[in-house]
C-alpha cells in the first residue's frame, strides 16, 4: 500500500488532483476516510479489554466466550454475551481477519449492474451468501479490460478470500487471475464461461440457446437472419456457432454480411451501429427478414430502433434474442426471448466458490456447469 501511494505521488490523502485514475482515487479515499472514522469510533466504543476489566476476567476469556468456545463454561458465556449486548459491543472484523488470515470477504466483478440479467445474477449471489459468514464486494468492469484489471487489483488489496468474475473477454487479465489462484485466492468464472482460465465455471449452454432461437425463426419461414452481437463479448463465439449450426442444418448458407459486432462500451455507438445496419440491410435493400440479438441490451434496443424506423415487427422483420428483461411481455410487440437462469447462476457460482475456499487439498480438475436456457415465443417472432 505504501509503495502504491508513493508511486501515485500523493501529498494529501484527500487531494484528487494527484490521481490520474479516478477509480483508484475512490479506493484510496475510502481507505483514508475509513481509517479516520475507525480511529474516531475506536476512541469511544466498548472493547474486549473494557469487558474484561469490568467483569474481572482475562481478554482471552472474553474473546473465547464471544466466539462460543467449548473451553468456556456456559455460565461465563452468558455473562459475557449479555454484557456485550447491553453495551452494544461489535467485534472488530478487521482485527480478527488479520489474526486468522481470512477476511471472510468475497469479491464479485460484473460488467454493469444496470443490466437486468446481471442484477438477477447478483440477486442469486446474495441469496447464496446471506446464510454464510461471507461479505460481498461488488465492482463493475464496464466491459473494459483496464477497469477490470483495476478491480482485480483493488479487491486483492482488500484481502478477499475468493473472486467471482464475468470476464470482459475470453482472455482478459488472465495473468492477474492466475496470480490470484497462485496466492491461494480461488477464482470462479460465471456467465462468460469461454474464458481461458482453468477454473470452475458456471453459465448456460450458449450454443443450444442460440440454435433454438435461430431454428424457431427458420420454422417461421425466415431465411435472411441478421445476427447482432457485442465486440469481444465473452459469450459471442458459442452463440455465433449455435446460429451457424441452425442455418447449416436448414440448408441456409451463412452470410458474413449478416453478422454484426457492436461496441458495448458506448450506448451511443451501439445504437448508431444497429441503426446503420438496419437502414442498409432492410430500409434500403430489404435483405433481411429476421433479427437474432445476442444480448439483453442488443435485443431490446434493436426493437426500439425498428420502431423508430417505422419497420413493422414481426410483419416486416421478426425479432428474437437473449434477454432476461421482466417487461418482455409488455413491449409492443411482446418480445420473444431466450431466457437464462440468472439467479441460479449466481447461487451456484457462490456455492462453488465457498466450497473451493474451504477445500483443504489442491484441486486439479475443474467443472464447467452449463445450465439450459428457455425459449419463450411471443408476438415479435410469429
Amino acid at each position: 500500500m505504501d509503495e502504491k501511494l508513493k508511486a501515485l505521488n500523493i501529498n494529501n490523502k484527500y487531494d484528487m488532483g494527484n490521481y490520474h485514475d479516478k477509480s483508484m482515487f475512490i479506493y484510496f479515499f475510502y481507505v483514508a476516510l475509513s481509517t479516520d472514522i475507525i480511529t474516531s469510533i475506536a476512541m469511544s466504543r466498548t472493547t474486549l479489554k473494557d469487558i474484561a476489566l469490568e467483569l474481572n476476567i482475562s481478554v482471552s476469556t472474553v474473546s473465547k466466550a464471544l466466539s462460543d468456545s467449548y473451553e468456556i463454561s456456559e455460565a461465563t458465556k452468558k455473562i459475557v454475551q449479555e454484557y456485550a449486548r447491553k453495551h452494544n459491543f461489535h467485534p472488530n472484523k478487521l482485527a480478527r481477519s488479520l489474526k486468522i488470515g481470512k477476511s471472510n470477504t468475497i469479491g464479485v466483478i460484473v460488467s454493469n449492474i444496470s443490466n437486468t440479467f446481471v442484477s438477477q445474477i447478483l440477486d442469486g449471489i446474495q441469496i447464496a451468501s446471506q446464510q454464510t459468514i461471507y461479505d460481498i464486494i461488488f465492482m463493475q468492469s464496464r466491459e473494459d479490460e483496464r477497469i477490470e484489471k483495476n478491480c482485480i487489483d483493488v479487491l486483492r488489496m482488500r484481502g478477499i478470500d475468493g473472486l467471482m468474475i464475468a470476464p470482459v473477454s475470453s482472455g482478459s487479465n488472465i495473468e492477474e487471475l492466475k496470480a490470484l489462484i497462485k496466492a491461494k485466492i480461488p477464482v470462479v468464472i460465471f456467465d462468460r464461461i469461454n474464458h481461458k482460465l482453468d477454473t470452475f465455471k458456471v453459465g448456460v449452454n450458449n450454443f443450444q440457446g442460440a440454435y433454438d432461437a435461430t431454428q424457431h425463426l427458420i420454422q417461421q419461414g425466415k431465411r435472411n437472419i441478421l445476427h447482432i452481437t457485442g465486440k469481444n463479448l465473452g459469450v459471442a463465439e458459442e452463440r455465433l456457432n449455435g446460429f451457424k449450426a441452425a442455418l447449416s442444418d436448414a440448408g441456409i448458407p451463412f452470410n458474413k454480411n449478416h453478422y454484426i459486432e457492436c461496441n458495448f462500451n458506448s450506448t451511443a455507438d451501439l445504437d448508431k451501429t444497429i441503426k446503420e445496419i438496419l437502414i442498409k440491410e432492410y430500409v434500403n435493400h430489404k435483405n433481411i427478414d429476421a433479427i437474432f440479438g445476442a444480448t439483453d441490451v442488443i435485443t431490446t434496443r434493436t426493437l426500439g430502433i425498428l420502431a423508430e424506423l417505422q419497420v413493422e415487427v414481426p410483419a416486416q422483420v421478426a425479432v428474437i434474442g437473449f434477454s432476461n428483461t421482466q417487461i418482455a411481455a409488455s413491449l409492443n410487440p411482446a418480445l420473444s426471448t431466450v431466457v437464462q437462469p440468472a439467479t441460479e447462476i449466481g447461487e451456484l457460482a457462490t456455492k462453488k466458490l465457498i466450497e473451493t475456499i474451504n477445500m483443504t487439498r489442491p484441486i486439479h480438475e475443474f467443472e464447467t456447469i452449463e445450465l439450459p436456457t428457455q425459449l419463450i415465443v411471443r408476438k415479435s417472432s410469429l
